[in-house]
Order: C-alpha cells, then sequence, then structure tokens
C-alpha cells in the first residue's frame, strides 16, 4: 500500500486504521461526511488528507477514490440505515472500477453468519443469516467478492465481534461504561450470563493494515476475535468494580424491547439481533494468527484504557 482511503474514517475502525497507518508514515485520505469530525480526528496527522465526501454519490465517491491503490472501506451504519449497507458498496465498487482501485477492504461483523452451528465460528462456517440486518451485510460481502472474481478491485473481508473503547459509541458496550461513571444502572439487550467476546477497537488497526498490505491475503474472509470469551455478567461486573462501584444493569428481553421500539426505532431493530445473546457468535480466528503476529489487549487493561479515554473527553 502506498495510497490509502478509509471511507467512513471518523468512526470508531476508521480513526483505528488511520491511526495505524500514520503510526506506519503511509499516506492516507479520511473519507466522511463531516468535516469537522475529519479535522478533529486526523488534523494533526502528518500523513492524513481531510476528505470530505457522501459516498452515497457515485461521482464523490469516485473524487474521493482517486489516486488510491487501497480503500479501506469503515463505513458505520446505525440500524435502522442498514438496508444501504449493499447500496453503499455498490456506489463504492462502480468508483474504484471507474478510478481503478487495485484494493478494496471490508471491516464486516458476525452478522452474516446467522445462528451459529459450532461452539466457535471458523471462516468457513455456513453464512446463512436469518435477519434483515443480517442479510444486507451478506449481500454486502458478496458484491465484493463477485467484483473480485470478476477482475475488479481485490476484495478481502475482516469480520470483527462486539467493539469497545475509544470512539466506540455505537457499539453495546460503551453505553456501559458511560453508565458505571455516572453511578447509574446500565442496560444490557437479552441474557446477561452468556458467553460472549468484545474486541478492544485500537487492536484492529493493526490488524487490518497489515492484512491490507499483503497480496496473498486478499480473496479471503479473515476473522478476528477479542481477548476470549467472557461471561457478560462478568464484563459488566468488572467495568463497575474498575470505577470502584458494584455492578447495577437490568437486562432487556425481547417483549420489553418490543414495547420500547414503538418509541425509538433504534431499539426497534434490536429485536432480531437478539439471537446473538441468546446463541452467540465466538470468532475462530486460528487462520489469521497463524498468518500474523497479533495484539489483543486483555479485558481489564482494555477496560481500564477505555475509562481513561471517557474521562478525558
Amino acid at each position: 500500500m502506498e495510497n490509502v482511503a478509509i471511507f467512513g474514517a471518523a468512526g470508531a475502525i476508521g480513526r483505528a486504521v488511520g491511526a495505524e497507518l500514520e503510526r506506519r508514515g503511509i499516506p492516507f485520505r479520511a473519507v466522511g461526511r463531516s468535516r469537522p469530525k475529519l479535522e478533529q480526528a486526523f488534523g494533526k496527522m502528518a500523513n492524513a488528507e481531510v476528505f470530505p465526501a457522501d459516498l452515497s454519490e457515485a461521482r464523490a465517491a469516485g473524487a474521493a477514490a482517486r489516486g488510491v491503490d487501497t480503500i479501506i472501506y469503515c463505513v458505520g451504519l446505525p440500524y435502522p440505515s442498514h438496508q444501504l449497507h449493499p447500496a453503499l458498496m455498490r456506489t463504492t465498487l462502480e468508483a474504484a472500477k471507474l478510478v481503478k482501485v487495485s484494493h478494496l477492504v471490508l471491516p464486516s461483523s458476525v452478522y452474516s453468519y446467522g445462528v451459529p452451528r459450532t461452539s466457535s465460528v471458523a471462516e468457513t462456517h455456513p453464512r446463512e443469516p436469518h435477519t434483515r440486518k443480517g442479510k444486507y451485510r451478506k449481500e454486502q460481502e458478496d458484491l465484493l467478492m463477485a467484483a473480485h472474481a470478476a477482475g475488479g478491485p481485490q476484495g478481502m473481508i475482516v469480520r470483527l465481534p462486539d467493539f469497545y473503547g475509544p470512539h466506540a459509541d455505537l457499539g453495546l458496550a460503551n453505553p456501559i461504561f458511560r453508565a458505571a461513571l455516572a453511578g447509574k444502572t446500565a442496560n444490557w439487550v437479552g441474557p446477561d450470563n452468556t458467553p460472549h467476546e468484545f474486541v478492544y477497537v485500537p487492536d484492529t488497526g493493526a490488524v487490518i493494515v497489515d492484512l491490507a498490505s499483503r497480496a496473498e491475503c486478499y480473496g479471503e474472509a479473515w476473522n478476528f476475535g477479542g481477548a476470549g470469551t467472557i461471561n457478560t455478567m462478568d464484563f459488566i461486573t468488572r467495568i463497575y468494580r474498575a470505577v470502584g462501584r458494584a455492578p447495577k444493569y437490568r437486562a432487556a428481553g425481547a417483549g420489553l424491547l418490543k414495547m420500547l421500539g414503538w418509541f425509538n426505532p433504534t431499539i426497534r431493530e434490536v429485536v432480531e439481533m437478539l439471537y446473538l445473546q441468546e446463541t452467540p457468535v465466538i470468532l475462530d480466528d486460528r487462520k489469521l494468527l497463524a498468518k500474523l503476529p497479533v495484539h489483543k489487549t486483555p479485558y481489564d487493561d482494555g477496560i481500564r484504557q477505555t475509562l481513561e479515554w471517557m474521562r478525558g473527553k
């Protein structure tokens, strides 16, 4: 990689990727809708070019992609807008083909796997999403790999579990940290006594950039799991203990979420994803670990660093 564009750069994963590119001295273009957010995140980085663009428009996406060899596509969407994932990928692929971008990396989620058939899920696990959001994610992934097979940009998928840490406020975990700091009761969706895994956001940058820089890694999907399987109740308890408080939380089931969803479209969209708490997808990332040296921040260290970041905001 010599010149990179991060699409959706102002999100948590985009910022982690940008920080890693800056550390390595690789020039990159930080692309997103909001110039102020991009300036705040990347304005002081020597290797960053801030580039506001509406990636739903083909002309803007083409301008954002022009002159780069690799797009790292980190565009995140709130739950009520997940239907846009395939459309935005189509626009990006068309732009990439037009301006001759050679490689495109998609950090994705576990949604496309659907309900797991095994206790841990490797890249060979069938992708059988039964939720609308899972189907949108699968379609997005399929569009990329179809373009790869047809001679378009070389494609790669990096699947991540739930994440937490700096700027990861769209995830399930960060609101728990904020509740603990405020001495309030945290909310969790679904069962609170099941195994889960979380990845600390800053760990994702190095993995994504390492994979993106290796030609032999394209044409494949790669799982990157968290720092180990952890009981959800244990994770919440560790957060509260780290701020010196006894844990206070409530778990919301499907009935309560459906009722709350009458008034809140985001909560309404959470209901179909409850299966991830009832039948968790635990990623098997042995393929990645055999390929790269990977750092995974232990939960207690990640919790401490997340709290330090929140206190410093």
